[in-house]
């Protein structure tokens, strides 16, 4: 696991979209782990701005997205679908055919589970997956106590998710308390992760997840069992960091160290 701090929010964010350019540019059919949220705009809006002004190229690759609430049609603007397409999907060219976004209001979840599984494999696996964080330190919607091994299928969000998402919809009642979510063993099999967090809010989860101990019960700790992580964050998720002078010092030296 490899730590980068930034000063801020938009210098984090295009320090994360340079390693996704960096992969779509040496595989250009690239399968992309997609997560939402307000955290990865930032980092949506430059790969955008790399699409228009760099000629950043997504025709070829494939997206999954991590998840997507129960009972939201896709036309809902907190629906993921609405999210995806209007921060990304309809700004970069990507094929509408390439893109992967679990089904929340499906007729039989089991089996659109099993079926979205067998098709990030019939696709190659996903190369590089975004993902954020959620303040109790769960990933995609793998609250605490999921296990590593778990894989598609419908969660019960924890209450604390549904607090923290409540300030998108009008209110509280409104957040769905059922989701479709990829388990943490699905998103361990990724090639290459990359984990974003800002805002202090986030500090103690970023903590927990880097330097505490490998636990279900901060689902984001599974990642120090990846053996390529990135984690993205900006000063104010870093601040309960207590190797963060390290991690500064590492990315100071990297430039001389021997090559691998």
């Amino acid at each position: 696991m490899e730590v980068f701090i930034s000063e801020t929010y938009e210098e984090m964010s295009k320090a994360a979209a340079k390693v996704v350019a960096k992969t779509l540019n040496a595989k250009p059919d690239a399968v992309l782990g997609m997560a939402t949220g307000s955290t990865p705009l930032g980092l949506y809006k430059e790969l955008v701005r790399m699409h228009r002004e760099e000629a950043l190229d997504f025709s070829q690759c494939t997206t999954f997205n991590l998840d997507e609430y129960v009972g939201l049609p896709v036309t809902h603007e907190q629906s993921y679908h609405y999210f995806m397409h209007e921060n990304f999907f309809k700004h970069v060219n990507i094929p509408l055919q390439n893109i992967y976004i679990p089904s929340g209001t499906t007729d039989n979840y089991p089996a659109f589970c099993e079926w979205y599984e067998t098709r990030i494999e019939e696709c190659g696996g996903i190369d590089i997956q975004i993902l954020g964080i959620g303040s109790d330190g769960h990933i995609a919607f793998n609250e605490p106590t999921s296990s590593f091994n778990s894989r598609t299928r419908l969660k019960t969000l924890a209450e604390q998710t549904i607090d923290d998402n409540a300030r998108f919809f009008e209110k509280r009642q409104d957040v769905p308390i059922y989701a479709i979510t990829m388990g943490v063993g699905t998103i361990l099999e990724a090639e290459h992760i990359i984990l974003l967090a800002n805002g202090e809010n986030k500090a103690d989860a970023v903590a927990a997840a880097v330097e505490g101990p490998v636990t279900s019960m901060i689902t984001a700790s599974a990642l120090q069992l990846h053996p390529e992580t990135d984690v993205f964050v900006d000063g104010p998720a870093a601040t309960k960091l207590q190797m963060a002078d390290y991690y500064n010092w590492i990315q100071k030296m990297k430039p001389g160290a021997p090559q691998m």
